[in-house]
């Protein structure tokens, strides 16, 4: 069983996949602290010097935190905009790689012959 999982754990596609894993998420917390740090304080001040983290509705005991989800909404909407334009950017290179013309094949045996001989009948006239 053992042996199993470690064939497993090591394929080449398990580990792309935990690292890209990881990557997103530091990439996540990157994300959030642009749109708590930098974003959202600069839209408080546009719309007057307010919180938006702080923007809530109370009716009784139930309080509606819709502040908090607009700066969960906007933090979606930047990260799936940056990986929107991560996948455009790789799929426009990986174009550029299917365009690149191949690279002729070797002359085969037959080829090399028959330009041999070519080159032997010019030196001969």
């Amino acid at each position: 069983m053992w042996k199993e999982f470690k064939a497993f754990a090591l394929k080449g596609n398990v580990l792309d996949l935990a690292v890209g894993v990881i990557i997103g998420a530091a990439f996540g917390k990157i994300v959030t602290s642009l749109v708590e740090d930098l974003i959202m304080p600069i839209i408080g001040l546009i719309i007057g010097g307010v919180d938006l983290n702080g923007l809530h509705f109370k009716y009784g005991e139930a309080v509606l935190n819709y502040g908090t989800f607009l700066q969960t909404v906007i933090d979606f909407l930047i990260v799936a905009a940056s990986i929107f334009l991560f996948i455009k950017l790789i799929s426009k290179f990986k174009k550029k790689e299917e365009n690149k013309p191949a690279a002729p094949p070797a002359p085969s045996n037959e080829e090399v012959l028959l330009g041999e001989i070519r080159d032997l009948l010019r030196e001969q006239k």
